[in-house]
């Protein structure tokens, strides 16, 4: 006995799988015999997609930030994704409130500790170096490892003040003295200057905001590639998304892909006002903006799932493999046409869309509206 059998759920490459679900693992994945009996039975009939749950890499969600904040389960389980991970918005002093909040959330919620101790109090957090306490991070990390997955660096000028690169080394000895737990580092306008900050990452460090169309950014003016950045790549330095209010190119992300510059992550930088007045709206349509520029289905759907969760060390998500969390997102493909809009005033319109159903977390199933709409699982 199962506690879900979802039948005839369509994989990213094409093939019909049914999925078993027990005490909130995959407990089987194939064929399973046609007798096989659940608590709950789904069938898809094929027509509908299942991938492993989506991870947003990059969001804010901490409700009481002053500047921006959401709720999580608005920019994860209402949307199709499975576990967000919150891009700094706290540091040190707020970790236990953010962490209370969290746990009654459907949604899985990890946090990038802020190396400035305040979190996003303001905008310019970093301009005070004595806001990054090296042994409040030390300790925030060592009380909640299984919450705290990586560290964030918000490097630009408008953060750092008259900082320049420093915060961002300050950032480097706090990960090497905290197990090399994944960086990530916002990039934006400067000072610092982009090859200052490629020229410090080391393999595993995330670049946010990788297609801005700032000129701070991966590519030159002439539209190649910054020669300190594709050192960093060699090094095994990720690229991320993090598309965000201002921080998306249609233009810098399409140039970019042509030369095979692809991201390893694809995550929103999602919070309250970008949500609801655009221009990123939820994960599934910053995923949807690719299939515009070149990437397959099978591309994108990797950006969120395995991905994503190889460069946060999510064990057991990411992947539909027997023993891993039921973590599950089910979607439909639209091909009606719709207008796509980047963070610099540019539309494009797509010819396919991707349609977030339902979101099943640790075995649990939560139907999106849209997915309540198609009546898919009316249980």
């Amino acid at each position: 006995m199962y506690d879900v059998i979802i039948r005839q759920a369509r994989q990213v490459q094409g093939a019909l799988v049914d999925i078993a679900v027990r005490d909130g693992k995959l407990a089987a994945i194939g064929q399973l015999d046609p007798q096989a009996s659940a608590k709950k039975i789904v069938d898809l009939h094929g027509q509908y997609w299942v991938s492993a749950g989506w991870i947003d890499s990059h969001v804010h969600c901490y409700p009481a930030s002053p500047i921006y904040h959401d709720q999580p389960d608005l920019v994860g389980v209402a949307s199709g994704v499975t576990t967000v991970i919150d891009a700094g918005s706290i540091g040190a002093d707020r970790v236990e409130d953010f962490y209370r909040l969290t746990r009654s959330a459907k949604t899985n919620v990890f946090a990038l500790l802020n190396i400035a101790r305040t979190g996003i109090l303001t905008q310019n957090e970093l301009a005070d170096m004595a806001q990054i306490d090296k042994s409040a991070a030390k300790q925030a990390i060592a009380q909640h490892p299984d919450f705290i997955v990586g560290i964030k660096a918000r490097m630009s000028s408008s953060v750092v003040g008259s900082n320049g690169i420093k915060p961002l080394v300050l950032a480097k000895e706090i990960q090497q003295e905290n197990d090399h737990l994944p960086l990530m580092v916002h990039i934006g306008n400067n000072p610092p200057d982009l090859d200052e900050i490629a020229e410090l990452l080391t393999a595993g460090d995330m670049i946010t905001h990788c297609y801005n169309g700032k000129p701070n950014r991966i590519l030159t003016a002439a539209g190649t590639l910054r020669q300190s950045i594709r050192r960093a790549l060699d090094r095994g330095v990720l690229l991320d998304v993090g598309h965000g209010s201002a921080s998306f190119s249609f233009d810098i992300a399409e140039l970019a892909i042509k030369q095979g510059i692809y991201p390893h992550t694809i995550s929103s930088d999602i919070y309250c006002s970008n949500r609801m007045k655009g221009p990123v709206h939820s994960l599934a349509t910053v995923m949807s903006k690719f299939f515009t520029i070149g990437l397959s289905l099978e591309q994108v759907i990797a950006c969120v799932t395995e991905n994503a969760a190889t460069a946060l060390r999510l064990k057991n998500k990411g992947r539909l493999d027997v023993g891993a969390d039921a973590d599950l997102t089910f979607f439909a493909l639209s091909s009606e046409p719709l207008v796509f809009a980047d963070s610099e005033g540019k539309s494009v319109t797509g010819e396919r869309h991707l349609v977030p159903l339902a979101a099943m977390v640790a075995g649990e199933l939560i139907v999106t509206d849209e997915g309540k709409s198609a009546h898919v699982f009316d249980l």
